[in-house]
């Protein structure tokens, strides 16, 4: 058919505006495809499909305002654009030593005709593992100042998938998790929602991010944000009925989600992605995503691990954080008068025996709990002074205990415990440091235990992001590293805020002592709370039934002792806890040598084999070693771990010590029944190797010479 000139234009023009309204692209290995367009009314729309599969049905994306006309509709496309990028970059700390950030990326430009031409970005990036995306808002003649309403991101999933969840909560992301189809969420969240402290459920049916998800056609899917900077944190809002979830954001104390200045933009948000659970766990998106740091100097950043006085507050019924018997007391008081409780833990002579156990044990340092005054009344009052961070309890001296400890080359990790006063802790921050800086001490585990301060601000909110923000960057101008436990959830941010190490967030091992944890807990987790970056889970527990202690309680720890070890590789963070009690690893030596073995900084990391709920394992590369570890863990049942040596190097002949559960092992019954075996492995070796219910498998595996291979079964 030939076309007139005028025919020609027409179907031109046509072409152009399909164009200009419906954009695509592609990821670099082509498995991800991204369509965006303007649906009827300008309304803007995306979707995603993984191997010609839905991932993400047609979709809105925009934002209510307050005080301002909306970010939903209206728009016409202005501008778009396309760019490729391939780059490596090494982490300060991580799971691997080298991350590819590969991505394609589309940009695309509205405008809205009604608003004077008011406009903003839709910057979507579409990686191998993913899709990330987000809303910026450059600086314009109409738009300087705005608050948000709400944001109304939408994900239409395309099925009744599985998920594993926790409820939306305001203030808590440390309840226990539930696996169900979608649509079995609204009957199942009432008893989802069990009693924390400090909890504010949202009133919409809604989950917490990272949602993990697997469809009948065997997709893995992972919702959640990355770069979460003055902004409120995101969760999930659910129509059950047609599974789709609509972005819900944190309120502040007058209700307000967000308070923006333009040039800004908002979090990423992510969608993780495969066909195979094991590239979920490999996945890199959300750290690329973020911003690489601006630190100058980075050398005292370093990998720690540590015990404490810490687990014996939980269990053993000796020991208190607080040093007197009295509940009504006032930073000004003279705690010298008080009246000694006879349980106090942090005593000087108490950490001089925890320094004693690190030293001799190779761990580089330990932490403090109930060092300092305040702890009398310290929770439940919702009360603004309440620790101030300098001042030591009679029975504990600073300056000996930095003395003692340094002599037998081991660190102490500070403790800021805020009660939820969070313009307390900012009051006190700079003297605070400059304190730890005086006496020795280069990290510091915060908590936020407790209804924050300003009264009405919420952990998750705009005001409390910004708040964990400014720690971190405070902390790095004098060179002190944070483990922040009862934080937001992690977005990734330990990239751009090295020192910002781990985060708790989520519901770790001291639940343990307070109902106990459900076997599959830690197969879930990694899926969900790990995906935004590294957790002081504090794991090592070897005295699992708690009774040993005579206090009455009947509480356990549900695993068994092989798979605590186990943990110190699923569970990745570089800052290691190995929470028991020293006397506990006394009892165990040949164990707990796997603890004192385990590397904490990695070189590469292989996900072998793993299943949300199920079972994971994972093998890794200490930094800087021919070293490498492997942990598997499985839910209540027994299983079979498939274990392959591939990434070992081919033609050398390595001593592997494998750490695993005896046949008559359970986590109920036979919690410490544990082998010690030594075999030759290489990278051609395969073992199948038994973990019991509740239980894991850990191996060690380290270069030896002829002398140390002769005598050993090869595997």
């Amino acid at each position: 058919m030939r076309l007139s000139k005028k025919t020609a234009l027409l179907f031109f023009v046509f072409l152009s505006t399909f164009w200009l309204q419906a954009q695509e692209i592609t990821s670099p290995d082509k498995n991800l495809s991204l369509k965006f367009e303007l649906k009827e009314g300008g309304i803007p729309s995306y979707q995603l499909s993984y191997k010609q599969k839905p991932v993400i049905k047609p979709s809105t994306l925009g934002l209510e305002l307050k005080n301002n006309a909306s970010f939903m509709d209206g728009f016409t496309i202005t501008n778009t654009a396309q760019t490729s990028v391939d780059e490596n970059w090494n982490p300060v700390l991580g799971e691997e030593k080298t991350i590819r950030n590969h991505y394609n990326e589309l940009v695309v430009t509205l405008a809205q005709a009604k608003n004077n031409n008011r406009f903003i970005r839709l910057r979507f990036r579409l990686f191998n593992d993913g899709l990330g995306f987000r809303y910026e808002f450059p600086k314009q003649n109409d738009l300087n100042y705005f608050v948000i309403k709400e944001e109304r991101t939408e994900f239409q999933l395309a099925g009744n998938h599985k998920i594993f969840w926790i409820p939306g909560d305001y203030d808590t992301n440390e309840y226990a998790y539930t696996t169900s189809k979608i649509s079995e969420i609204p009957s199942l969240m009432k008893k989802a929602t069990i009693e924390i402290n400090a909890q504010q459920p949202i009133k919409e049916l809604s989950v917490q991010t990272p949602s993990m998800m697997k469809s009948d056609d065997g997709l893995y899917i992972n919702i959640h944000e990355a770069g979460l900077i003055n902004y409120p944190a995101m969760y999930l809002e659910v129509d059950a009925k047609t599974n789709k979830m609509v972005s819900h954001l944190a309120p502040d104390a007058v209700g307000n989600k967000g308070y923006m200045q333009t040039d800004a933009q908002t979090p990423w948000r992510t969608i993780v992605v495969s066909d195979k659970a094991t590239d979920i766990l490999a996945s890199k998106l959300i750290l690329n995503l973020n911003d690489p740091t601006s630190y100058k100097d980075v050398s005292w950043i370093k990998p720690v691990k540590y015990i404490g006085i810490w687990w014996e507050y939980f269990v053993a019924g000796r020991s208190t954080w607080a040093f007197g018997k009295e509940n009504n007391v006032k930073m000004t008081d003279d705690f010298t008068k008080l009246t000694p409780n006879g349980k106090h833990g942090a005593t000087t002579e108490r950490a001089k025996e925890y320094i004693d156990f690190a030293s001799k044990n190779g761990f580089d340092a330990i932490l403090i709990e109930g060092w300092n005054i305040g702890w009398e009344d310290w929770i439940g009052n919702w009360k603004e002074d309440v620790f101030d961070y300098v001042t030591a309890y009679p029975d504990f001296d600073v300056k000996a205990v930095h003395a003692y400890a340094d002599s037998k080359g081991v660190k102490i990790i500070m403790h800021h415990e805020t009660s939820g006063s969070a313009t307390n802790y900012e009051r006190r921050l700079d003297r605070a440091f400059q304190f730890m800086n005086d006496n020795g001490y280069d990290a510091v585990k915060t908590g936020y235990v407790g209804q924050i301060i300003p009264r009405g601000e919420h952990h998750d909110g705009q005001w409390m992001v910004n708040h964990y923000i400014n720690v971190a960057k405070r902390a790095a101008d004098y060179k002190i590293m944070v483990n922040s436990h009862e934080a937001v959830r992690p977005t990734g941010l330990h990239r751009t805020f090295p020192n910002w190490i781990a985060q708790e967030s989520a519901r770790g091992t001291e639940f343990e002592s307070m109902g106990g944890l459900a076997p599959d807990h830690t197969t879930i987790l990694p899926f969900t709370r790990l995906m935004g970056g590294p957790m002081d889970y504090t794991p090592g527990i070897f005295q699992t039934d708690l009774s040993y202690y005579g206090t009455g309680s009947s509480q356990r720890v549900n695993t068994t002792l092989v798979k605590q070890l186990a943990y110190y590789v699923t569970m990745y963070s570089p800052l290691q806890m190995a929470a028991d009690i020293p006397g506990n690893y006394e009892r165990f030596p040949d164990a707990f040598q796997f603890i004192k073995d385990v590397a904490v900084d990695w070189d590469n990391s292989y996900i072998l084999e793993a299943e949300p709920g199920d079972y994971i394992t994972i093998a890794r590369k200490a930094k800087g070693k021919n070293e490498w570890f492997i942990g598997g863990i499985t839910d209540e049942n027994a299983r079979t771990a498939n274990i392959s040596f591939d990434y070992l190097p081919a033609g050398k002949s390595f001593i592997a010590t494998i750490y695993a559960d005896a046949k008559e092992a359970d986590w109920k019954q036979n919690p410490q029944k544990y082998t010690v075996t030594k075999v030759v492995v290489n990278s051609k070796s395969k073992l199948k190797q038994y973990l019991a219910p509740g239980g894991g498998a850990a191996i060690s595996i380290k270069e030896g010479t002829a002398s140390d291979l002769k005598g050993l079964k090869k595997l």
